[in-house]
């Protein structure tokens, strides 16, 4: 009996995923297989974007076999952005300007045109400026493309010489068109270099506004036309909710709504092979689903089948071949990462073409279980809470992850490498879309503007005490971590809540608002006028919100992670931050700063060597032996 009560004491010491296999590190940073693939409107040929560390490379590959027919490197730091299928024999693609892992192209792509086999290319002048509308079926040697410089333009461009015709102008700074199935252009919308959305509809030869509203305010986008070209379908957000989707009679003005979710917005759409019938709506609510719009429609039936082939998972269509014969999809899940499949309709089966990751074991990674937590204001906050597998959901550490951006992107269902790395060895992982994070309407994105360090703090704050509330987090075991905004919102929660976490780390960071002048982004106006909408007015609203002018409230460990090329958020946000700590006594626990590096570590040895360190930093202040 002695010895049983000593073995049960022993079991109760050890972590909650004791006897899980600890996946090595560099398994969740290595560079996926594919990024992107695109299947030729013949469905012969597919077009692959393979990241390689510091660039990524085009190959196009036979269907039949993946032996290669043709392939494009552009050196370090160049990225396929967009590869798109001319025709079956030419291929179109952007290429951009990239360091950092978390970085966004800085608007430097150029566009190229290519035969599949890599001969007749051509560098297409003024393409960095060219967004691609249609590719015109009936004229395989042409597309259509628009740009905007002050005002909208959309051309007919030859794929094959680059000579460009305009067809049309309107007046959006920054404007998208849309034709009909006749060709005809019928609106165009977008936004203005202030921020504002207009929705322009063509009468003859002349633009009428019928939709303007402030940068957060109402949207209504036209997405397409019915068979009829009578009737436009509409993405219409009242408000500043999350859109519906209606069908507009362009007669009678008469709307007739086909798709609402009511919390988020549609995040993708299905068209039949013809574009002339939206079959399908994605939403990412929780984990995300497809709501058919046309459930009798046979495309509908056979797309809603293959949805129900991959149970627990998620499958996002790509655009089929020109006969509709081969539709490629894309199919993952929150344990396992992407993997795409061809369905051939007339042989009835489905071929497996890539995994991104095929070293990563499902059966080895924890679900993502989606959760709502109601702010202290009564806001409703949607987010996820991964729990280590073989756990028993009690009483765990728990990590707090915000997302970066903040307006805009938005934490997702689906595989995420740092997530299932922090689970893998024992920690709980929350992350919460607080206020300001987009997907769920203009109106809930807006309610972050100027409250960077404030209710948008509150929101994590909140849903920390949740966690803590259901039994799920040691209330005595809250570490934070986050990237860029998020490594903002990392040290801006500890500045506020300095007894709620026990650590905190910041990746490439903002840490003093004003330090910010100096990003890229401000060479825009855009950038310049989205910072105005988003930032406090004054410089001492600004200040209180900066975290490097709150540290003496500070009472936990710090670990500061920087690359000294990051150009989207300066290292002078880390120095100014340690120099303010310095000032009141205090010095980071840990700083690692790499020299080759920029927004987002791309090397794996150096991602290896940042989350070996952060894991032992987690281990040393809340870790399963603390």
């Amino acid at each position: 009996m002695r010895y049983l009560l000593k073995l049960l004491l022993v079991l109760a010491l050890l972590p909650a995923t004791a006897g899980a296999r600890e996946v090595p590190i560099q398994d969740f940073f290595k560079d996926p297989q594919f990024s992107a693939v695109n299947v030729s409107p013949d469905g012969l040929h597919m077009a692959v974007t393979v990241p390689q560390d510091d660039r990524t490379v085009l190959a196009v590959l036979r269907v039949a076999d993946q032996g290669i027919v043709g392939k494009w490197d552009f050196g370090a730091n160049r990225h396929f952005r967009q590869v798109l299928w001319a025709n079956n024999e030419r291929l179109l693609f952007y290429v951009t300007f990239k360091t950092g892992s978390l970085d966004f192209e800085t608007g430097k792509g150029d566009l190229y045109a290519s035969n599949i086999d890599g001969t007749r290319r051509i560098d297409i002048p003024n393409g960095n400026y060219y967004r691609i509308v249609d590719l015109t079926p009936d004229d395989p040697s042409t597309i259509l493309v628009e740009r905007s410089v002050e005002t909208s333009f959309l051309s007919k461009l030859n794929v094959y010489n680059g000579n460009v015709t305009t067809v049309a102008s309107a007046p959006v700074e920054q404007g998208s068109f849309l034709l009909d199935h006749d060709g005809n252009v019928r609106f165009v919308f977008g936004a203005m270099n202030d921020g504002r959305n207009v929705t322009y509809r063509r009468d003859g030869e002349k633009w009428t506004l019928v939709h303007e509203s402030a940068r957060n305010g109402a949207t209504y986008v036209p997405l397409g036309f019915d068979a009829s070209n009578r009737n436009a379908y509409m993405a219409k957000g009242e408000d500043g909710k999350p859109e519906s989707i209606v069908l507009l009679d362009m007669d009678t003005r008469k709307e007739t709504q086909l798709s609402s979710n009511g919390t988020v917005e549609p995040s993708d759409r299905l068209w039949s092979v013809d574009r002339k019938t939206l079959l399908g709506v994605l939403y990412e609510d929780g984990i995300p689903y497809w709501d058919w719009v046309a459930p009798d429609h046979p495309e509908t039936k056979l797309y809603a089948g293959l949805v129900k082939a991959f149970p627990g998972k998620v499958v996002n269509f790509m655009r089929p071949s020109q006969d509709g014969r081969y539709l490629p999809m894309r199919v993952y899940s929150d344990t396992a990462p992407s993997e795409v499949y061809l369905f051939d309709k007339t042989a009835g089966k489905a071929k497996f073409l890539a995994a991104s990751r095929d070293w990563i074991k499902p059966s080895e990674m924890s679900p993502m279980k989606p959760i709502v937590v109601t702010a202290r204001d009564g806001l409703k906050l949607h987010g996820y809470i991964t729990l280590p597998k073989g756990s028993n959901g009690k009483k765990l550490p728990l990590i707090v992850h915000p997302h970066g951006g903040p307006h805009g992107p938005r934490d997702e269902w689906g595989f995420n490498p740092e997530v299932q790395l922090f689970a893998n060895r024992g920690y709980a992982v929350l992350q919460v879309n607080f206020r300001g994070s987009g997907g769920y309407g203009n109106a809930f994105e807006g309610k972050g503007y100027r409250k960077w360090g404030t209710e948008m703090q509150d929101d994590l704050t909140d849903s920390v005490r949740w966690a803590v509330a259901q039994g799920i987090a040691d209330p005595d075991r809250v570490c934070i971590y986050g990237a860029s905004y998020g490594g903002y919102a990392a040290l801006m929660s500890v500045v506020r809540e300095p007894d709620l976490y026990r650590c905190s780390v910041g990746y490439v960071g903002v840490y003093d608002l004003d330090a910010q002048n100096a990003a890229d982004f401000m060479e825009s106006r855009a950038g310049r006028n989205y910072l105005r909408d988003a930032y406090p007015t004054s410089a001492s609203e600004r200040r209180a919100q900066s975290p490097a002018y709150g540290v003496e409230r500070i009472k936990v460990p710090v670990m500061l992670v920087h690359g000294e090329k990051d150009v989207r958020v300066p290292i002078r946000n880390m120095h100014t931050l340690i120099a303010q700590m310095e000032k009141a006594g205090k010095k980071p626990e840990e700083v690692i700063v790499e020299k080759n590096e920029a927004h987002g570590f791309r090397d794996l040895k150096n991602n290896v060597n940042l989350f070996t360190r952060m894991l032992a930093f987690f281990d040393r202040h809340i870790g399963s032996r603390n």
